[in-house]
């Protein structure tokens, strides 16, 4: 048995030593911060294109962004199995252009690229040498409502600035005049759309063109790019957002495409489509000068999960966060001696808590559970086959989840909505478990259950959503050789759980005053009812 132990100390010590020191490795080496904030905000941007080959000579052709905001590229990937690839420069904008000699079917091809703000620098809005004015291809009588509220936003402004702005209001006036309701009338979606806004502000001799950017938050999918207005007056370029009236382009705002070139170009191809997801992590400036160089350091950071499609780390995020709850897990059931009600099922209910925020999702689970406790115990007078019934029990949990869906749509809770998050195989065999312990032991056993499954994945939740935590575990994946070192090492205590001192506190005081009456020690045969966390009396013995 010593020789036993003294091998998962062993096994427990080089994990500990390999996971800390590959993750101080890339903290003093690599320059991966240890605490969330500490360094530059990186963003990785993935353009999934999409399209339909029909047999023929393809060639794709991508716009790329060109800088501003702040933001400069630091590395660009281009996944184009089978396809040629080129950088290209149409009328001011650069591109990505992929070929290919004949295709058919289904094609892919992804464009990643990786920005950030280096040193803080602020965005440059001088320009030395504006673009010409726009072309106006306006036709009567558009052109004569046109001039009529160009001519009434110079009334009301002093300069090209301020006669941007009134423009703006006075087409995105909840009253519009006729004049206005006639521009409106050229945009296929509600208000006037960029390029006519343009058109107006060359009419007022205000050079201006039309600008596309994505809003960079993390985890998003399916994004789509969307439009502002680059004005340019007294040598100073200025942004508009043509929907809202509003002046500047937030932080995270990544400036795509200038000018009206297309954003994407297919020949050979039909059905063609591009998608953006987004992701943020943090680094280090030494970080992005590494990505940037190619060094033999970035070779190494290509075999991390930073290597994987974006949706695959979004996924990743909250999958690395399970390890934490299990070690939650662990420690409060070895060595505090809470009951849950089921193993691992408090780490499910944290990730739902996290979807659904903790609150929500404790209403949600006592609801769930309670109705589903009664509808059982219906249940159990039909004497049903075990199989039967959990199925039983699931399509019950479907139905509670589908009527809670529908009161809060109806009442307005959106919150409640959520509820799907929750694993609904899991919620059934719980309500199995807790409906054959009522039988067995009680409704205070159940009580006691279910409020030691709540309180474990509350405690997990807290963990799994702190931020420090989200950070290492996603940036040092290896500390999770550290989380498996402390597992082996708790599944070998064998000593009494703290629930069970204060439980065995009255024995004691009793045993110390009968020593004190006797005068000699005596130890008191206690006897406690069986545990399946704890080893048998055979099980100890060497």
């Amino acid at each position: 048995m010593r020789r036993e132990k003294l091998q998962l100390y062993i096994i427990a010590l080089v994990l500990i030593a390999l996971g800390t020191g590959l993750a101080l490795y890339k903290h003093s080496e690599l320059d991966f911060p240890l605490l969330p904030g500490e360094r530059q905000s990186l963003w990785t941007i993935e353009a999934r294109i999409d399209f339909q080959a029909q047999g023929k000579p393809v060639t794709v052709s991508l716009a790329r962004p060109g800088g501003g905001n702040g933001y400069q590229a630091v590395q660009e990937d281009y996944a184009s199995s089978g396809y040629g690839f080129a950088l290209k420069e149409a009328e001011g904008q650069n591109r990505a252009q992929w070929t290919r000699r004949s295709a058919e079917g289904d094609q892919t091809i992804y464009y990643r690229l990786q920005v950030g703000k280096l040193d803080h620098q602020p965005p440059q809005t001088s320009v030395a040498t504006p673009p010409a004015l726009a072309a106006v291809d306006l036709d009567e009588p558009v052109l004569t409502a046109a001039g009529a509220v160009v001519a009434q936003a110079r009334r009301q402004s002093a300069d090209a600035r301020s006669q941007t702005e009134q423009l703006l209001q006075l087409l995105n006036n909840p009253a519009p005049s006729q004049d206005v309701q006639v521009l409106q009338n050229l945009s296929p979606g509600p208000g006037v759309d960029a390029s006519t806004v343009v058109q107006l502000l060359s009419l007022a001799g205000i050079p201006a063109r039309v600008i596309k950017g994505l809003e960079l938050e993390d985890r998003r999918r399916n994004q789509m790019l969307v439009s502002r207005i680059e004005v340019f007056a007294d040598n100073q370029r200025y942004y508009f957002d043509p929907a809202h009236s509003i002046e500047g382009l937030t932080e995270n705002f990544l400036i795509w495409q200038r000018g009206g070139v297309s954003l994407l170009d297919v020949t050979g191809g039909q059905d063609s489509q591009v998608r953006f997801s987004t992701l943020a992590s943090d680094t280090s400036a030494r970080s992005l000068a590494l990505r940037s160089a190619k060094t033999e350091q970035i070779t190494l950071i290509d075999f991390s999960i930073y290597s994987l499609p974006v949706a695959d780390q979004n996924a990743f995020k909250s999958i690395l966060l399970v390890p934490i709850g299990t070690l939650i897990v662990v420690f409060l059931r070895v060595i505090v001696g809470i009951r849950t009600s089921g193993t691992f099922m408090p780490i499910l209910m944290a990730l739902a808590f996290i979807q659904t925020t903790l609150l929500t999702g404790l209403a949600i689970f006592i609801v769930v559970v309670t109705i589903g406790l009664w509808i059982r115990s219906a249940l159990s007078n039909l004497n049903l086959l075990l199989v039967a019934r959990i199925s039983s029990v699931v399509i019950v949990v479907i139905g509670i989840m589908a009527g809670l869906s529908i009161i809060s749509f109806k009442l307005g809770l959106e919150q409640v909505l959520t509820v799907t998050f929750f694993p609904m195989i899991i919620l059934a065999w719980t309500i199995e478990r807790m409906s054959i312990l009522w039988e067995e032991e009680g409704a205070r056993e159940v009580l006691a259950q279910g409020s030691g499954s709540l309180l474990v994945a509350t405690l997990a939740y807290l963990l799994m959503t702190n931020n420090i935590v989200e950070h290492l575990t996603f940036n040092f994946p290896e500390l999770l050789l550290v989380i498996l070192a402390l597992n082996l090492l708790l599944g070998q205590y064998t000593g009494y759980r703290l629930t069970e001192l204060v439980r065995f506190q009255p024995l004691i005081h009793q045993h110390h005053r009968a020593v004190a009456h006797t005068g000699s020690e005596q130890r008191p045969n206690y006897c406690d009812e069986a545990d399946s966390d704890k080893p048998s009396a055979q099980e100890k013995q060497p």
